[in-house]
C-alpha cells in the first residue's frame, strides 16, 4: 500500500510512503529537498515512528538536498532512537551522497546503496 503524501513543493518535491514486508515504512521523496519541502519530509518521517519497527528513506529520486533536508533527517533519526525504532537511508544519488558524507550524516544514520539492503540490514 502506498500513500501519496502530496506535493510538498508542487513541481519540485513529491513524497510517498508505503509499508514494506515486516512493517517498516519506506518514505520516498522525489525531487529537491530544500527549505521549502524539508519540513514536510520531517513531518512525514516523524509520523512513521508510532507504528513501525523502523523507516527507510529511499533517496534514489532526490536530485538535490540542502542543510534543511539534512536537519530533517537528523531530527527524524533522533526521534526514532527516542521511540526505540530506527531510520536508514537508501540509494542516494551521487550529489546527495556527497552532501550526506560531507556533513557526516552517514556516520550517524546508516546509509545503504540500495533499498533492499537498507530493508534487510
Amino acid at each position: 500500500m502506498a500513500d501519496t503524501e502530496g506535493a510538498a513543493v508542487p513541481g519540485r518535491l513529491l513524497i510517498t510512503r508505503a509499508r514494506a514486508d515486516g512493517g517498516a515504512w519506506v518514505v520516498t521523496p522525489v525531487g529537491e529537498v530544500d527549505l521549502d519541502g524539508s519540513a514536510h519530509l520531517r513531518d512525514i518521517l516523524l509520523s512513521c515512528l508510532a507504528d513501525a519497527p523502523g523507516t527507510v528513506v529511499d533517496l534514489g529520486g532526490v536530485t538535490f538536498m540542502d542543510s534543511s533536508g539534512i536537519n530533517a533527517l537528523i531530527t527524524a533519526h533522533q526521534a526514532a532512537r527516542e521511540h526505540g525504532t530506527w531510520l536508514r537511508l537508501a540509494a542516494p544519488q551521487e550529489a546527495v551522497s556527497r552532501v550526506i558524507q560531507l556533513v557526516g550524516v552517514d556516520t550517524l544514520i546508516p546509509c545503504h546503496p540500495t533499498l533492499q539492503e537498507a530493508l534487510a540490514a
